[in-house]
């Protein structure tokens, strides 16, 4: 679909760079109450990583894995699925539906019925709320706001400098989560979220061959330190072999190419690690974090470097920029690279920018809603391994670290009716960290099958900073996993009475 706009049309209110999930938030939010008009400008899909590339098809990956591994475990489906394995061609359309086959038609209308303009093309800021786009039809356009732009440009895989790596071309992201073809052996390198997720769904679609080498000693070493183990167990269990506190030094491939996403992109990979050892494998997946895509939007013409995070306050305005108009949002601005504390930042920075230009209060005002601040302090996230990982706020050690006088309480959560019913052979644990002299939680870590939605109970206990008198008052439901609440605070009752 090409520009969507007048083509002679240059001035908007609010221009967005970036239409993925966050920059969607900050149009609307910018102009749903306020009058105002909002452009946003986009080189590839509208709707971004998240709803093509990360989320939306590593989980409808995951999601069959899950379900099939469940029943693996349970009387009265395990006989049902004995010597079964996934229907991977099935997963891969499932997969392609989920994601629009890469199509983002639905996206772009559902912008243009709710007001908000979109220009196909690469786009650079040129000074003080200007916007230069190389059309993606031809052509260059220039733009200009009257009030503010939002920088939504996103991150992308970072590529460690070891020698040959680059030039073997390895899956990235993108790649695992748009895998065509299932390789036999598998080389993952890293061991954050991403390689948790990929060699999760990999090893279910059949990698009969999975090694993962990680320079941490666990996988997930931002968790609490029970996370890692008990993700690593399930995962030998299953014939992955870990490879914990090594790295590569050098990398070769017999004649790479590129075969386009999801495809082995040439012969064998070899790998030498730091002790002299060499693995050999179909493909190699690097999953080592991110950088934001900042080097090449315009960030000169404006007074900043090119390349890095911006640096943005509560409002998230950028404060190198004087004017309140340019603001960022998402990964750009590296305060949670996670696509729903993106789209809360835009929130929180649309209503500021119709605010500045309306003169009237935001939505929400009267709770926070200008200040980022309170959400960041939850900060909830949860990776949905085998068992799936929750945690929001601090780990016990980022709360001494950050000089909190420090609780803490754990719980089996194998313990829970409500887990007992999910499976027998449940496997999982939950731990509350709690400050002192507030009495307040400020951090939470579950781990097991089916606590995802556990999440946003410890989210607003730690955004809302509950009392934990309160927190008393709070009934779970029975027989449900959210029962955990309750055996957290009778343990921290015992420890204080002990």
């Amino acid at each position: 679909m090409a520009a969507t706009v007048d083509p002679d049309r240059s001035t908007w209110d609010v221009i967005v760079l970036g239409a993925a999930a966050a920059g969607e938030n900050a149009a609307q939010y910018s102009t749903q109450f306020s009058g105002l008009d909002a452009v946003m400008v986009e080189a590839e899909l509208v709707g971004g990583e998240c709803s093509y590339w990360a989320c939306m098809p590593s989980k409808s990956l995951l999601r069959p894995a899950e379900v099939m591994d469940t029943a693996r475990h349970l009387p009265g489906m395990s006989s049902l699925v004995s010597g079964k394995e996934l229907d991977v061609s099935a997963v891969l359309a499932r997969r392609d539906v989920v994601i629009n086959n890469l199509d983002d038609t639905s996206q772009v209308r559902w912008a243009l019925d709710t007001g908000i303009d979109v220009v196909r093309g690469y786009g650079r800021l040129d000074g003080e709320r200007t916007v230069r786009v190389e059309m993606a039809a031809g052509g260059t356009r220039t733009l200009t706001a009257r009030h503010a732009v939002v920088v939504d440009t996103g991150s992308r895989p970072a590529v460690p400098p070891i020698p040959g790596m680059s030039e073997a071309l390895p899956w990235v992201s993108r790649d695992v989560t748009h895998l065509q073809e299932v390789p036999r052996r598998v080389i993952i390198l890293g061991g954050g979220v991403v390689a948790a997720e990929s060699m999760t769904w990999l090893k279910a679609l059949g990698v009969a061959e999975l090694t993962v080498v990680n320079r941490d000693a666990h996988l997930l070493p931002r968790a609490e330190p029970f996370v890692g183990p008990m993700i690593e167990e399930r995962l030998r269990d299953a014939g992955v072999r870990l490879l914990p506190g090594r790295s590569i030094t050098a990398v070769r491939r017999e004649a790479p190419r590129d075969t386009g996403f999801g495809r082995p992109h040439g012969g064998e990979v070899t790998v030498r690690l730091d002790d002299g050892t060499e693995l050999t494998a179909d493909e190699l997946v690097v999953a080592t974090g991110r950088t934001p895509n900042t080097e090449d939007i315009g960030l000169p013409t404006v007074g900043l470097p090119a390349g890095g995070f911006l640096d943005v306050d509560d409002e998230q305005a950028v404060r190198a920029v004087s004017g309140h108009w340019l603001y960022a949002v998402g990964d750009v601005c590296g305060r949670a690279l996670l696509t729903h504390m993106g789209k809360y930042q835009a929130r929180v920075a649309g209503e500021v920018i119709a605010a500045r230009a309306t003169g009237r209060p935001p939505v929400g005002v009267q709770s926070g809603a200008l200040s980022s601040a309170d959400g960041h302090r939850g900060n909830p996230q949860v990776t949905f391994t085998d068992p799936e990982v929750g945690s929001v706020g601090m780990t016990e050690q980022q709360a001494r670290a950050a000089g909190i006088d420090v609780e803490t309480v754990e719980y089996d959560m194998a313990g829970l009716a409500g887990t007992y019913v999910l499976r027998e052979d449940y496997v999982g644990r939950a731990k509350l960290v709690v400050d002192r002299v507030s009495d307040t939680v400020v951090g939470a870590t579950f781990v097991g099958l089916g606590i995802a939605e556990l999440v946003h109970s410890a989210t607003t206990a730690v955004v809302a900073r509950i009392p934990l008198s309160v927190l008393w008052h709070v009934v779970p439901s029975y027989p449900t996993a959210s029962e955990v609440w309750l055996r957290l605070l009778e343990g921290l009752r015992a420890q204080r009475r002990g």
